[in-house]
This record gives structure tokens, C-alpha cells and sequence, in this order.
């Protein structure tokens, strides 16, 4: 059974290896019949330097609830969870897209839950990082470095990246310093996988092994067309089967971390499923690719733009639409408030659909985006409040006083409506910060150090 890889190390190895002196060899020709031999050294020459290795450090936290019959043994001081802390390392990849700012992108599980990051460049200098931002959904996550004589990768247009189209993956696969790979694309719009939860991936079959995550997808010009992010293999190993997150899905997270600190992630309103033969055959539809819309939300962008159920979506700023999963990914990746064009087929015919995306409504956040003395907490949306969920021990919300089950009411005299209403008010406070708390029963509010 296929079973999902992240490609970051789980652990740095420990080994090293000695290569036996290899005898000179004669030298190859340059041309063959006074034709220039083709390679792809010229162009690497030029991208590798910015391709980075990336290890972290950290320490895992595990909880384990202790039953009732064994802490009636220890008194009532005797603790509900048993807590522990385990130490681990990692290895992974990213690639530098600013040179004068020091951005580096890799992938969110490269660096979920380090203490401290450091990135290792081309040229053998290494330089702690900082996080700038991280998206769980979309495994993105982008890095800054203070360093001079940095060299960024160009671009692609992912969307215009063709089913043959060659590729080059380059990493770090298990620490063993820069690997290039080549290959070329084996599908698009892959998703379903469970891989992730917004997933449109570039398939490739160029060799993608353990600690490639973050690495670089180019094309034969040295542009970034992808960051590689998962194989699917039965055994861990490469068999040809890896996955990179298109490159123009990356910038428009990117943006938006860079403008927010966060991905604020736009929302169509609709409930649908994937086009199959039966619904097409329904239809009296040709094509076999698209997003069914089963239900348009009420009060939605979607409802607002005039999209009803039954539209099928076949693509959404000109690029084709190949599954609702797709569909989803795309949306989920464009900012709230971004315009798009929905090309959608209604009653045989395709129309056009100008929508503003709407702003998802935040779940959960983790809430040192919102102010310093928070983090450690995980917040979420209660009824008219924001409920504390945990409390990370010997974190700054632990240190305020903060407790697991908590219900933040209001900011110093302003009443909330939810994380985004808490967010706002946060950001429009000056001077002293007091967190009305409803803990239990009773009320308190808590100062913001």
C-alpha cells in the first residue's frame, strides 16, 4: 500500500563516507563530429548557488492524559496529563527567491516546530534563520537570512508547465550534500493524495529522495517552476513518483505572509465534486475535467458573482480546471479580496464569472501572530469570544496566566466577536493591553506584558 514520505530527515546522519581514490580517466570530448555535446552544467552553474540545505533543532512535546484510577494514588495536587519532551533534528531544503532580502522558501514541515533553523548555502556558509511566516495547509513556509552575495532563483509560469516538459530537482537528499536530478513533468493538477490539505501538484519523475523537501523544481532555463514536497513510494525510496507545489501557488502565499505575517486565505462559498463520466454524460457535457458545483453558499462571493448549482468550473483565470480538489487548492492560495475569472459551463454553454474572493473565516490560530505575550496559545473562534484550546507550559501565555479553556470577551473596554475581531482590535490598541477572561464562572482580565 502507498503510504506518503515527507522527504525532510528525521534525523542528521551521523556517518560519513570515505570514497576510494579513483584513477584519472581520460579526458571527454567537448563535441562529437564538431557538434557541441548538449549539458545541463551551464545552466546549474548559474541556479545550485541558490539552493540551500536547511537544519533544524527542536523539541517535541507529546501529552498523555492520566487515568483517574492512578491519580487518585498521587493526592489532589496530582496532575491531569502526563507531559513529555523529546529532542530531534532535521534535514531538509529551500530556495532562495530575494537575494537583497535574504527570503528563502522551503516546505512547513521542514521546519514545523523548530527551536532554532540554520541554512546552509552552496559556497559552505551557514547562517541562523528566521521564520517569517508558515502555511500548514499548503506546506509552505518562508525564511529570512541576514548574508551578503546571495544568488535567487528566476521564475516560471507555472500555469504554462506542459505534461514533458523537463525537469531538474535539486536538494539535499539524507545530508549528503547538493544532488541534482532530472526528469520531466509526469502530470498536473495532482490532488487527492491526502498529502496535504490543499493540494494541485506537478508530478515528476526526476529522483526525489529524503531531505529533498524545500528543494528546487526548475525547468532547462533555470527557472523555478515548483518546490518539491512529498514522494509516494511503497518502501521510502524513489520510484519515480514526486511532488512539487507550483511555484505560482508559493508566490501567492508568499504575498500574503509577507503583507500579514499569515496566509488569509480566500473562499469561493460553494459545495461541489469532482466532474466524473456520469455527471458529464448528464450533462451532455464533452469534457471529463472540471468542478462539479452541487451548492453555491448563501451570501457568498459565489452567490454574489451569480454562480448557481449545477455550474460546472473548467478553469479560473484562463488555466483549466481539472477537479474540484483543484479547484479548492487554487482558490485556497489567492488572497481574500483577489478577483478571479471563473470560466464556467451552464446549460452547454461556457460564460465567464468575475468573483471577489471573501475571507475565510479562522478556525484556529496560533496567536503569537496577534500579540508577543500570546504565543504558545492556540486560539479559536467561540460563540461571540475566542476560546484558549492550549496552552503551550513555560510559554509567554502561560506566563500572563492564560489557561487551557479560557474565553477572551473583550479587549481592555471593547467587546469581540472572534479571532479576526480580536486580531483587529489587538492591532488598534495602543498603551496598555487587558484581556477581559471568562475562566469558569468568573471574570478577570489579564494584562499583556
Amino acid at each position: 500500500m502507498k503510504k506518503r514520505v515527507l522527504l525532510a530527515s528525521a534525523a542528521i546522519l551521523s556517518t560519513t563516507v570515505s570514497l576510494a581514490s579513483l584513477p584519472a580517466s581520460a579526458a571527454l570530448p567537448m563535441a562529437v563530429d564538431g557538434q557541441q555535446l548538449p549539458s545541463l552544467a551551464p545552466m546549474l552553474e548559474n541556479v545550485t548557488p541558490a539552493v540551500v540545505s536547511i537544519s533544524v533543532n527542536g523539541t517535541q512535546v507529546s501529552r498523555q492524559r492520566v487515568p483517574e484510577m492512578f491519580r487518585y494514588f498521587f493526592g489532589p495536587n496530582a496532575p491531569e496529563e502526563q507531559v513529555r519532551e523529546r529532542p530531534f533534528r532535521g534535514l531538509g531544503s529551500g530556495v532562495i527567491i530575494d537575494a537583497d532580502k535574504g527570503y528563502i522558501v522551503t516546505n512547513h514541515h521542514v521546519i514545523d516546530g523548530a527551536d532554532t533553523i540554520k541554512v546552509g548555502l552552496n559556497d559552505g556558509r551557514e547562517f541562523e534563520a528566521k521564520l517569517i511566516g508558515s502555511d500548514s495547509d499548503s506546506d509552505v513556509a518562508l525564511l529570512q537570512i541576514e548574508a551578503k552575495r546571495l544568488t535567487q532563483v528566476h521564475k516560471a509560469n507555472s500555469d504554462k508547465v506542459r505534461v514533458g516538459d523537463f525537469t531538474v530537482a535539486i536538494g539535499n537528499p539524507f545530508g549528503l550534500g547538493q544532488t541534482v536530478t532530472s526528469g520531466i513533468v509526469s502530470a498536473l493538477g495532482r490532488s487527492g493524495l491526502g498529502i496535504e490539505s490543499l493540494e494541485n501538484f506537478i508530478q515528476t519523475d526526476a529522483a526525489i529522495n529524503s531531505g529533498n523537501s524545500g528543494g528546487a523544481l526548475v525547468n532547462l532555463r533555470g527557472e523555478l517552476v515548483g518546490i518539491n514536497t512529498a514522494i509516494v513510494a511503497p518502501g521510502g525510496g524513489n520510484v519515480g513518483i514526486g511532488f512539487a507545489i507550483p511555484i505560482n501557488m508559493v508566490d501567492n502565499l508568499v504575498d500574503q505572509i509577507l503583507e500579514f505575517g499569515e496566509v488569509r486565505r480566500g473562499v469561493l462559498g460553494v459545495l461541489g465534486r469532482e466532474l466524473d463520466n456520469e455527471l458529464a454524460q448528464a450533462f451532455g457535457l464533452e469534457t471529463k475535467h472540471g468542478a462539479f458545483v452541487s451548492q453555491v453558499m448563501e451570501d457568498s462571493a459565489a452567490a454574489e458573482a451569480g454562480l448557481e448549482a449545477g455550474d460546472i468550473i473548467v478553469s479560473i483565470n484562463g488555466n483549466p480546471i481539472k477537479s474540484f480538489q483543484a479547484l479548492r487548492a487554487k482558490v485556497g492560495t489567492y488572497g481574500a479580496g483577489a478577483k478571479v475569472t471563473l470560466g464556467v459551463i451552464r446549460d452547454g454553454k461556457k460564460k465567464n464569472f468575475k468573483v471577489t474572493l471573501a475571507q475565510a473565516d479562522m478556525e484556529t490560530a496560533s496567536a503569537e501572530n496577534m500579540h508577543p505575550s500570546l504565543t504558545g496559545a492556540t486560539l479559536a473562534n467561540g460563540d461571540n469570544s475566542v476560546i484558549i484550546r492550549e496552552v503551550a507550559p513555560n510559554s509567554p501565555a502561560a506566563a500572563v496566566g492564560l489557561k487551557k479553556g479560557d474565553e477572551i470577551l473583550g479587549v481592555n473596554r471593547t467587546r469581540i466577536k472572534g479571532l479576526k475581531s480580536l486580531r483587529d482590535t489587538l492591532d488598534d490598541t495602543q498603551g496598555a493591553i487587558a484581556l477581559n477572561v471568562k475562566r469558569d464562572n468568573s471574570q478577570l482580565y489579564i494584562v499583556l506584558r
